[in-house]
């Protein structure tokens, strides 16, 4: 395997080095996939698909090194490609990368915060995996959608059948500029302005913002929470 000359440490980093990868998969599999068929000899020894973060793939024997510097892929999967019907054996051989492109990923992510291995795997999830594209379930051209922000500050989450599920909206630590962009925000139980390393969330009805601690919402709680009332609002229910 060719080394790799670098090693990832932000969520944009990981997603570019994950996507370098998954093109080069996308080209074995696809545009290549007679070369590569024709690589995959049984009569080898074990053989194992590499995808590399330039875009590159190549069909070579695993790492000597014990442990290797990266998680290594399916060993051996040239021995299958004759005992199986040809689309059959290439959509193995994608599920196989599919999750060898995760545990890269994993390996690459291990230091992230909680948000940021959020952030990462919803952008991740957002494409076709491998299996899909050479299965027909999905295109090569899905590609998901960059803006991050949505993504966190929404309070909305789509299911894969298109249905909209809704959650309470979490205010938490994510980008450096997100203090600049939210500086205007107060909190509408104490009246103090947003700061990146406290926890927030808003309410599903009025909209607006508060500490959590103002509240007496943790993070961990929060998620249990389909839908947040605040104080003032569980109030105003109960007058009614």
């Amino acid at each position: 395997m060719a080394g790799e000359s670098s090693n990832p440490g932000t969520v944009e980093e990981i997603f570019k080095d994950f996507s370098g990868r998954r093109s080069a998969f996308l080209q074995a599999l696809s545009i290549d996939v007679d070369k590569f068929y024709s690589l995959c000899d049984p009569q080898m020894e074990n053989l194992c698909l590499y995808g590399h973060q330039n875009g590159t793939w190549e069909v070579n024997l695993p790492a000597e090194e014990v442990p290797p510097e990266l998680p290594e892929p399916a060993l051996g999967i040239n021995f299958a490609r004759d005992g199986m019907q040809r689309h059959d054996w290439l959509s193995l051989v994608a599920v196989h990368s599919d999750c060898w492109l995760l545990s890269v990923s994993s390996y690459f992510g291990a230091r992230l915060s909680r948000n940021d291995k959020k952030r990462l795997f919803s952008l991740i999830n957002d494409l076709p995996t491998l299996f899909e594209v050479v299965t027909g379930r999905k295109t090569i051209t899905d590609k998901p959608s960059m803006n991050l922000e949505s993504k966190s500050q929404n309070g909305v989450k789509r299911s894969i059948e298109g249905e909209m599920k809704n959650t309470p909206k979490l205010m938490e630590e994510s980008y450096e500029d997100e203090e600049d962009e939210h500086g205007d925000t107060l909190c509408g139980s104490c009246g103090g302005h947003y700061t990146n390393d406290e926890f927030w969330i808003c309410c599903d009805v009025c909209e607006r913002w508060y500490h959590g601690k103002c509240v007496k919402i943790t993070p961990a709680k929060a998620e249990s929470i389909m839908q947040y009332k605040c104080p003032s609002c569980c109030t105003k229910k109960g007058r009614q």
